[in-house]
Formats: structure tokens, C-alpha cells, sequence
């Protein structure tokens, strides 16, 4: 008689402590290599010295339509800016949210889904694959205290109506945004360029200078990603006094802002609306540093 096979899920092989670390150095010798540099630690160090000569900023300048000879030039000085007049261009922006369940309602996308905020950084964050519409119905239902946030998913399909500027010489797919009022994104640094695109919907960003990570109790996700426990929309500073002598700078983003965020510079990011925007992060050396 045969026996049944088993349809439990294998689990992958439990590493040892010396191929963990095996594994991330060659991750980070991986990210050297597409950002042309020798080392990331010597590159991260390198963008936060840089950041303690920057002009201390109280808001985000707008500026108009750049090219890439006049965005490169501008983003050279290390500091944050909005520019619009492109994203407006995309036919993307053009559509509603009501499209996403006419056209795109069969597309299978990954959610976050829980708390979601405190497992930002960590490897079992709270996620469950649905498709577009179960995410929608889910979303609407106000089950959940934390609104179920799509967050950093590549969709072909609606990126095919979007036209990105190329403004830098290497950059990542881009990823998409997409959830209700309330979505957050908790303060977290990446070690790259970072053009954020907001589509539809208005979201509140705030933004902190590289060198102020200082004080912001950084824990490590990976080598080009930083998170912080400290909220800048509660902060708790019995708990984190140094943050209160982090700068942070707030700004709104609304339908058609393309925002510049400097590789280093921490942010946290909430929905104050339905929101769908996308971004994608640059592959090369951060351009504070050229």
C-alpha cells in the first residue's frame, strides 16, 4: 500500500549563525557593487558626514518642471524638494480609484494586514496575498484599527501609465502605494535616492537629516535600511528623549507632487486620504555625494 505524501509546507533549512552572516556580507557586497562603491558602511557614513554641512531647512521647497541637468544640479546640494508638472502628465492620473476594481480587480497583490507598523523592519511582518478586489472589500470594511496598507508592490500594469522621468543613470522597478485613509509608513531611512510620486490622494510626510539618526534610536533592516522606533506624529520622548533634538520637517504631498528624498534622510509616511502613489529608489552612488 503507498503511503499519502505529506502537503505540509516544507520550511526552508535553518541557517547557521556563520552562513547568516555569510549571507549578509555577501548581500552587502552585492549592494556595493550596483552603487559603485567599495563598501556601504563607508558609503552610509560618508552620506551622514556630508548631512553636517547642510543649511538647516523648516520646509520642503516647490519648484516647477526640472530636467534632468536642472534636477541632478538641485538635488547635488543634499536637501529635499517637491517639483510638479510631470506626474500630472501621466495617464494614470487621469483615472480614479473606482478603476482599480473595473480594470484591475483580478491582479494579486500582497497586503499588510495587522499591525503592520510595529513589524515594519522585521522579517515576519504581518502580510496576506489576496487579489485587488478582496484587498478593496477588505479595506472598506473597517475590521481592522490599522487600515490594510498595498505597500511596495511592483504593478506592470498600472506603471505602464505612468512616463518616469530619467533623471538618474540606474534606478529600481517601481513600486507601488495603495490604501484608505489612516495607511502609515513608520520613519525609516533608505541609503538611496528616492524620487516618491503621489497619484491620487494627499499624504504627510516628515522628513529628518541624515545626521540626526543620532537621535532617533536606528535599528537595522538590512545595510541600505534603517528604521526608528520614535513616531513624530505621538512622540514619546520619556521614552526617546534624544528625538527631541532631531529636526523634523513636515510636508503634505497632493495629486501630481513628485518629491526628491535624498538617500539618508529619514521619513514616515500617512495616507490622510485614498492614496495610490509610487516611487522608485536610484542603483548608484547617491548624488550628495558626487
Amino acid at each position: 500500500m503507498s503511503k499519502e505524501k505529506s502537503t505540509a509546507p516544507r520550511l526552508p533549512p535553518r541557517l547557521s549563525p556563520e552562513e547568516v552572516v555569510a549571507k549578509k556580507q555577501a548581500r552587502e557586497e552585492r549592494d556595493a557593487l550596483v552603487r559603485g562603491v567599495s563598501s556601504i558602511h563607508e558609503m552610509r557614513d560618508a552620506i551622514k558626514l556630508a548631512a553636517r554641512d547642510l543649511p538647516a531647512i523648516s520646509e520642503v521647497p516647490r519648484l516647477g518642471l526640472l530636467d534632468a541637468a536642472a534636477f541632478r544640479a538641485r538635488a547635488a546640494h543634499g536637501l529635499p524638494f517637491l517639483t510638479s508638472g510631470l506626474v500630472k502628465r501621466w495617464p494614470l492620473t487621469s483615472l480614479t480609484p473606482q478603476t482599480l476594481r473595473e480594470r484591475y480587480s483580478h491582479l494579486q497583490v500582497r497586503a499588510r494586514v495587522g499591525d503592520y507598523i510595529n513589524t515594519a523592519f522585521a522579517p515576519d511582518r504581518a502580510m496576506q496575498d489576496m487579489s485587488m478586489l478582496e484587498y478593496l472589500e477588505l479595506a472598506d470594511s473597517g475590521r481592522h484599527d490599522l487600515p490594510p496598507y498595498l505597500g511596495n508592490l511592483e504593478l506592470r500594469e498600472l506603471n505602464s501609465l505612468c512616463h518616469w522621468p530619467t533623471w538618474f543613470d540606474k534606478m529600481g522597478p517601481p513600486r507601488f502605494w495603495i490604501g484608505p485613509a489612516g495607511t502609515v509608513t513608520p520613519l525609516h531611512c533608505d541609503y538611496d535616492d528616492n524620487i516618491f510620486a503621489q497619484i491620487w490622494g494627499t499624504k504627510r510626510i516628515f522628513l529628518s537629516p541624515p545626521h540626526h539618526d543620532e537621535f532617533l534610536y536606528p535599528r537595522e533592516a538590512n545595510a541600505i535600511l534603517f528604521g526608528s522606533p520614535f513616531d513624530p506624529e505621538a512622540p514619546d520622548f520619556a521614552q526617546f528623549p534624544l528625538a527631541r533634538q532631531a529636526t523634523m520637517i513636515e510636508v503634505i504631498v497632493h495629486p501630481g507632487d513628485m518629491l526628491y528624498v535624498p538617500a539618508g534622510w529619514y521619513h514616515q509616511v500617512r495616507a490622510l486620504t485614498f492614496s495610490l502613489s509610487s516611487n522608485r529608489w536610484a542603483r548608484a552612488l547617491p548624488l550628495a555625494l558626487r
